[in-house]
């Protein structure tokens, strides 16, 4: 990251010509990726242009290239699929076909490509500018075009965007898709299990992935699936009898259903399929069980991107008319992707070698995360087997309910349990603790959390500090050896006034760990909490509606209030997820002339073939200018030009089963903290007893940036907010200007933190256990 600030006014696009492309398979997102780039693009100065059809359309050219408006991508950020085409184009494959394509795109202008699609796609790419010279002077001895064209358009830079459900690319966490096809396969999951449990029957799902089974396994991990089988982790002989014997185990525990997920090009070690078909006679002829089969097929690859995908598409669109800017002759092609949370530029062909190599993708870091998470929870040993600690572990909710809890308190009980703890769960948060509500819980009963929503266990904002005395004592009478509070702001409270009375009470000195969990995403130490993305979520999803509901009576601005406290993470991530006009919050001061200055813009905007306008206040933004005074503001200023809505979000954000997204988050921090729980007891237990009074033994497990890190609390304190609950630095401020930007307002975006070309590196392969 540069220490100086850059900003990207600095960076001009005039006099340069884009082309932006889908190509291969389809996924959600990618008009998300399309309408960044284009919006982003025009900003700069820069032309740019649709090419329809992939790589097949920028061969054939005509109608096909196309140049593109501001208009001419609105409405498509909610679309699924791809607006502009794709296909698949042996033509291209060719060298007379790139010739073609060379001299379509030489006819225009045009030399920045951005090419959003799988490895086929990227590679395809890459050769095509590798061959540009080349290319070029054959174009000027078949007399197509003159030397001042071949010279004006000497260079090719390409920059990439991986398009893919499958997450089938390495040097990325996350490819666009991946996530909304999860939210495809959870939903058909979710409605399985009903019906599953009524008849007390197993089913066989066959989801996506004939090389990669990255969606069936974080399925598997999302929905607490039985049985998972991928085609990176060929099962060994005897598989059948092991899964036979897991499923009739858990059928004695009282379970009424079985779930087993089969990614399409799962294989046994001896290089054979294992299909549905063959689980489903295998169930049936060795236990017995009533075995339907469910094929997801193409549904994956359908429906509205979720709001994970059309900020990562947002947020790399914006990322790749960046690189496009910066590219030099000595640049090489580059993906844009993510790694944990941060931006990053990777070149294309050392990306597209590990894959093409077919470096096994476990060593690709996200997968090896989900792969470590799903065995620690997978199979339960008999209590004979496992280690035994004589440690007891307690688990408790605190502060407002947040999807997602359920799946962490899960994961938590098992890890802990496999770990050889006693794991105790608290009902209602410390009210709950110093009033004795403490109870061991076991294995089962933890069975089928990871999909309800709220919290189980009850969750209060009760903080400990009034009730110290009751709270230790109840330590001692059920030998409480460590804790773990999951929750949000009230969370990080409670877990700084145990750490500060540790001094007056002893009991108090043991390992305690939080992981943050609440919808607002306020708590300092973490880019991310559990629950935040379920809100997204049903804030994205009510947008679209509420927009959709605007396309019959033209020339309509709705004013949505959302909650988040004095944070506006909700309203302004969610602003760029829906695609608002404007965003109204706490961290970013407005007055009355600000307002004017968006009314104005609306006005001009209702000129244009767009007339509709989305407009989100976080509920704490103003004390003075409230939704109403804002939409009565908005009435009156346009009155004659649009008429205004308005509509209070309210707890349906707080509601609903939790997203893939938030299972699997909660899923595997849950994991890792007890993980480092159990160390922390192992270090702190010295003649019969826990003693753990140092810093680092109170910490906040949280994302920052590209990694998971335990952080001391009390380090925390100088980082926060107290009064208004938010941290002092909140990373999302960043993506603020996008949604200006993507909204046609003229702003300030500092590039300093964009991404920096980087080599792909890769995790090492692990033996299997």
């Amino acid at each position: 990251m540069s220490d100086t600030k850059k900003l990207f006014e600095d960076l001009s696009g005039a006099g340069k010509s884009i082309g932006v492309l889908t190509s291969g398979g389809d996924a959600q997102g990618m008009n998300a990726a399309v309408r960044a780039v284009v919006r982003m693009g025009i900003y700069v100065g820069a032309k740019v242009y649709f090419i329809h059809e992939g790589y097949q359309g920028m061969v054939d050219g005509g109608d096909n290239i196309e140049e593109a408006s501001w208009e001419s991508v609105s409405s498509m950020l909610q679309v699924g699929g791809t607006v502009i085409g794709s296909a698949r184009c042996k033509e291209f494959r060719s060298h007379e076909g790139r010739l073609k394509a060379a001299h379509q795109l030489v006819l225009r202008g045009i030399t920045n490509l951005c090419v959003i699609g799988g490895d086929g796609s990227l590679t395809g790419a890459n050769l095509f500018r590798e061959e540009w010279s080349g290319l070029l002077e054959e174009l000027v001895q078949q007399g197509l075009i003159d030397e001042e064209a071949a010279q004006n358009n000497s260079e090719l830079h390409i920059v990439g965007m991986v398009g893919s459900i499958d997450n089938d690319f390495c040097g990325t966490d996350m490819t666009i898709g991946t996530d909304s096809a999860l939210h495809r396969i959870i939903e058909v999951v979710d409605a399985i299990m009903t019906t599953a449990q009524s008849h007390q029957r197993t089913f066989v799902l066959e989801v996506m992935g004939r090389h990669c089974g990255y969606l069936a396994l974080v399925s598997a991990l999302a929905c607490g699936a039985d049985w998972v089988l991928i085609p990176e982790m060929p099962p060994e002989d005897g598989w059948e009898e092991h899964m036979c014997q897991k499923l009739s185990e858990n059928r004695a525990d009282k379970k009424r259903l079985n779930i087993i997920i089969v990614a399409e090009g799962a294989i046994d070690c001896h290089n054979k399929p294992i299909t549905t078909n063959h689980i489903k006679e295998l169930v049936v002829s060795c236990l017995g069980f009533d075995t339907r089969v469910t094929i997801l097929g193409h549904v994956q690859r359908g429906g509205t991107p979720s709001a994970f995908d059309r900020i990562l598409a947002s947020r790399m669109g914006v990322e790749a008319v960046l690189a496009l800017l910066e590219a030099s002759d000595s640049t090489p092609a580059c993906v844009v992707s993510l790694c944990g949370n941060q931006a990053v530029r990777l070149p294309l062909m050392e990306c597209v070698q590990m894959v093409s190599a077919y470096v096994s993708l476990i060593f690709c870091r996200s997968f090896e995360n989900n792969l470590n998470t799903y065995k620690l929870l997978s199979y339960h040993k008999a209590d004979s087997e496992l280690p035994n600690s004589s440690f007891n572990v307690a688990v408790l909710n605190v502060g407002a309910p947040a999807a997602g809890m359920n799946a962490a308190v899960r994961s938590a009980v098992r890890v802990g349990i496999k770990e050889g703890h006693k794991m105790f769960a608290v009902n209602d948060g410390f009210e709950g603790f110093y009033n004795g509500q403490i109870k061991e819980i076991t294995w089962g009963d933890v069975a089928g959390w990871t999909g309800q929503g709220g919290s189980i266990l009850g969750t209060k904002r009760t903080l400990p500090a009034k009730h110290l005395d009751k709270i230790a004592e109840q330590i001692r009478i059920h030998n409480i050896n460590a804790l773990l509070v999951i929750g949000g702001f009230e969370a990080f409270e409670c877990l700084l006034q145990l750490y500060e009375a540790r001094t007056s009470h002893e009991d108090f000195c043991i390992p305690m760990c939080m992981l943050p969990a609440t919808i607002s995403n306020n708590v300092p130490g973490t880019d991310l909490s559990i629950g935040a993305d379920t809100s997204l979520n049903a804030i994205v999803e009510t947008c679209d509606r509420i927009k959709q509901s605007a396309s019959g009576t033209k020339r309509r601005v709705f004013i949505i209030e959302t909650m988040g406290g004095y944070c506006g993470y909700l309203a302004s991530v969610g602003g760029l997820a829906a695609g608002a006009d404007t965003v109204y919050i706490y961290e970013e001061p407005f007055d009355i002339r600000d307002l004017q200055s968006n009314v104005e813009h609306l006005t001009e905007k209702m000129k244009t073939g767009i007339q509709r306008g989305l407009v989100l206040r976080n509920e704490n933004s103003n004390e003075n200018f409230t939704t109403d005074f804002i939409y009565q503001l908005y009435s009156e200023e346009g009155k004659g030009v649009f008429d205004c809505r308005k509509n209070v979000l309210g707890h349906m954000q707080q509601g609903g089963a939790p997203s893939p997204f938030d299972r699997n988050f909660g899923t595997k921090i849950a994991a890792k903290a007890i993980q480092w729980i159990s160390r922390k007891l192992k270090e702190s237990y010295k003649d019969g007893k826990v003693f753990a009074n140092t810093e680092d033994t109170a910490c906040l497990l949280g994302m920052r940036r590209r990694t998971m890190a335990f952080q001391p609390v009390v380090q925390l304190k100088d980082e926060t907010d107290f009064a208004h609950r938010i941290p002092k630095e909140q990373w999302w401020l960043k993506l603020h200007p996008l949604m200006k930007i993507l909204a046609k307002y003229k702003t300030s975006y500092d590039v300093s933190d964009s991404g920096q070309l980087e080599p792909v590196t890769r995790v090492r392969p692990k033996k299997a256990d």
